[in-house]
């Protein structure tokens, strides 16, 4: 019989239809990407917009070859970081300008289709280029929000196929970070806890929906998973600003994401996927009641009449069975793919 599950931050509902549970096959019928020389490509620096940013090798010139992560406008900003706000109203409607920054971290300059194919240190590179920009953006006082992101293939968004992430930064909080620190903090007046670290404590006692469990992070499938093989990492100390993140930490997470990612790769050929890291404000000091956090989302099913009406969602598959499947999932980490030229 299906089954009605609550999500404790957000107070949303999720129908695991448990008769339609069914293993996944990711969609093969997408749009092709976009054809063409990669713009990504080492040797294509031209084709961008200058850099902002670019770890390099030694004796290296900007926006030329000799990089391994660099970061570089969006062509075609949502936002854009010129321009004041001038916030203002007309009658019930309230408006301002659309200021804020879109950039994109180009993750390799070799043209690899798939993060996890990369070695662990070109992905805690990645990592720490994340860190740089949200610390440095942060400086501004107009913006108040980032939303490090990123979409694999067509189905999630994807219009380039180079291994690439995003960085949309906003001049106020996205609904859904407001109702997740709503949702936290109305938790945590009434309990006095973190609704996140005893989230943690709970599925480590369970154990039912753990996917990966490391020194300092955990990967568990949620309670109340909105879609097939729905898969969140935690970092197991409280802290509430991913740009906070320390060395060992990211070296780590390094290794766990590229674990986690390879494993639905092999247990879902190769879907489609979005992984969001969710993280606090910019205008906010250290929060007790937020715990930043990396959600990762296969484009399995889709989101129709029902759930836009509604605001519930169907999964098909229960996040228990999805977490056993990818926790016996084996995978090998070394790396195939090497730099152009090497």
């Amino acid at each position: 019989m299906p089954e009605l599950r609550k999500d404790p931050i957000v107070g949303r509902w999720v129908i695991i239809a448990t008769d339609r549970a069914k293993r996944p096959v990711a969609p093969k019928l997408e749009p092709p990407l976009a054809a063409g020389a990669c713009p990504f490509c080492e040797g294509n620096e031209d084709k961008t917009p200058h850099e902002i940013l670019a770890y390099r090798d030694r004796n290296t010139r900007h926006n030329e070859k000799g990089w391994r992560v660099r970061v570089v406008p969006n062509k075609f900003p949502a936002l854009q970081i010129e321009g004041d706000l001038n916030k203002r109203g007309e009658g019930i409607y309230d408006k301002m300008n659309g200021v804020g920054a879109h950039e994109v971290i180009i993750e390799c300059p070799f043209h690899e289709i798939s993060i996890a194919n990369l070695g662990e240190e070109n992905i805690r590179e990645i990592l720490w280029v994340y860190r740089d920009r949200l610390v440095d953006l942060k400086k501004d006082p107009r913006l108040v929000y980032g939303m490090l992101f990123k979409n694999v293939g067509a189905a999630a968004g994807a219009s380039v196929e180079h291994s690439h992430s995003q960085l949309i930064v906003t001049p106020i909080v996205p609904i859904n970070v407001w109702e997740e620190m709503t949702g936290s903090l109305e938790f945590f007046n009434y309990r006095g806890r973190c609704i996140y670290c005893d989230m943690i404590h709970q599925e480590l006692a369970s154990e039912k929906r753990i996917v990966l469990d490391t020194a300092n992070f955990i990967a568990f499938a949620p309670y109340a998973s909105r879609f097939p093989f729905e898969t969140w990492i935690l970092p197991k100390n409280h802290n509430s600003h991913f740009e906070n993140i320390q060395k060992t930490e990211v070296d780590e997470l390094g290794t766990v994401l590229k674990t986690i990612l390879l494993k639905l790769e092999v247990a879902l050929d190769k879907p489609a996927y979005n992984y969001i890291i969710h993280t606090s404000p910019f205008d906010t000091q250290a929060l007790p009641h937020y715990h930043w956090h990396i959600e990762v989302i296969p484009r399995l099913t889709r989101v129709a009449g029902f759930e836009w009406g509604t605001g519930f969602y169907i999964n098909p598959v229960p996040p228990e069975q999805a977490a056993g499947y990818l926790r016996e999932t084996e995978v090998d980490l070394t790396v195939k793919q090497k730099r152009s030229g090497s």
